[in-house]
Order: structure tokens, then sequence, then C-alpha cells
């Protein structure tokens, strides 16, 4: 199994209902890459795949939350060519997850640049869309929760009192710090799904808190929804 399932790609769909979201963006598609770990173990050949798939799904918005390489920076350049690939209406951001930071950050965020992506390091995309009436939708992130700093009031800026805002995390435990209603939707990475889940038991050991390790955690009515990856 170990040796099949780091080649499987699987592309999984989910639908979200986010409160107070605009109608008229009912239907809006969002890509999310994460956690490539482009290195010893993961081909670029692989990476390809992943970047055809997620441009053959026509998807709105991409976006990648983090961890694109593993154990050296002779990785990053390669993998972000790739990824400088990608396409979608409304464009493609990116996070920055631990793995970037432990393999070379200046490199990472260099090689990012290079590839036209933008990064939001505690900053945000007012995304204005073609949809009826003017609809409007921020994309934020925050650096990595081991790596980086995360300022949650610079990520927002400018977004108004009643915004709508989808937070790019690299790490899923940063969603029990976020506690704004702007906030109505954190897309993260890192759990590797759960990396190995026994059936029956679930997940063995995660690198996050065990209620992230996979698909979607719903905190409370007043606060976000967080999507693991």
């Amino acid at each position: 199994m170990v040796v099949w399932e780091k080649g499987w790609i699987q592309s999984t769909r989910t639908e979200i209902a986010i409160a107070g979201l605009s109608p008229a963006l009912a239907g809006l598609t969002i890509c999310q890459i994460t956690d490539i770990h482009h290195g010893p173990f993961i081909a670029i050949e692989y990476v390809k795949r992943i970047v055809e798939l997620a441009n053959d799904l026509k998807p709105d918005l991409i976006v990648l939350t983090g961890d694109h390489i593993y154990r050296s920076s002779e990785y990053i350049g390669p993998v972000w060519a790739e990824l400088a690939r990608l396409r979608a209406p409304f464009g493609v951001y990116s996070v920055l997850g631990n793995h970037d930071h432990w393999e070379g950050i200046n490199a990472s965020r260099a090689a990012q640049a290079q590839a036209g992506i933008p990064e939001l390091l505690n900053s945000n995309a007012p995304l204005t869309l073609t949809w009826p009436r003017g609809a409007r939708l921020w994309l934020a992130g925050v650096g990595d929760l081991w790596e980086d700093e995360q300022n949650l009031d610079d990520a927002l800026a400018g977004v108004p009192t009643d915004g709508t805002a989808i937070l790019l995390s690299h790490n899923p435990d940063y969603a029990d710090q976020v506690n704004d209603p702007r906030v109505k939707l954190i897309l993260a990475g890192h759990s590797h799904g759960g990396q190995v889940v026994i059936p029956g038991l679930g997940p063995v050991i995660t690198p996050c808190r065990r209620k992230y390790a996979a698909d979607l955690s719903i905190q409370t009515p007043d606060r976000c929804t967080s999507a693991g990856a």
C-alpha cells in the first residue's frame, strides 16, 4: 500500500454552505492543492499530473496551502515551475507551510514570485467577481503556525464588518485562534488526511489536533468552518 498509495491522485468534491454568502456567489468553485511535498519520494511527473487535473477541473479559484517541497531546496524551482501552469479565472493564491520554511523560505518565496502566484502572508485579496450585483469575496491568508507569524487583523485589513472572507492557513490548528465573524471558512492542509488511518480507530499520529485530521470540522454556528486536507 505504501508503494501504491503515494502515487494516487484523488479529486474530492465537497459542497460547503457559507452563512451570509451572497446568493450571487452560489456555485463558486475552489480547487485546493496542499502538501505536494515534491522531493525524493514525490517525482515532478506527479506534480505535473496534479496541475493537469486541477486545470481540467476548471475551477473559479485555485488555492495552495503549503508544504510544496520536502527534504531539499533543490526541489523548490521545479515545483514552482510546474505550479506556474495553474490557471483559474479569479486567480491562484498561496500560503506556505513548515517544510517551505525548513528547506529555504527565501528561495521558496522567490520562486513563487517568479511563478506569478501571490503569497497571502497576513494579507488578503479582494476578489471582485464578475457575478450579478457585483458580489464580492475576500481571500485571506496567514503565516505558518509553526514557523511564521499569524496576524489576523492584518490578514483581514479592509474587509468590512459585514464582509465574507475565506482564510488560508497551512496548519488547521490555527482555527482554534480564529474568532472573527468575517471568516466563514478556513482552508488548511498539513494533516495529510490523517496520514495513517486505521478503520474503526481513525488516524494514529497526526501533526495537528485529531479533530482537524481530515474533511470538515464545524466549530459553532457563529464561528468558522475548517476544511482540512
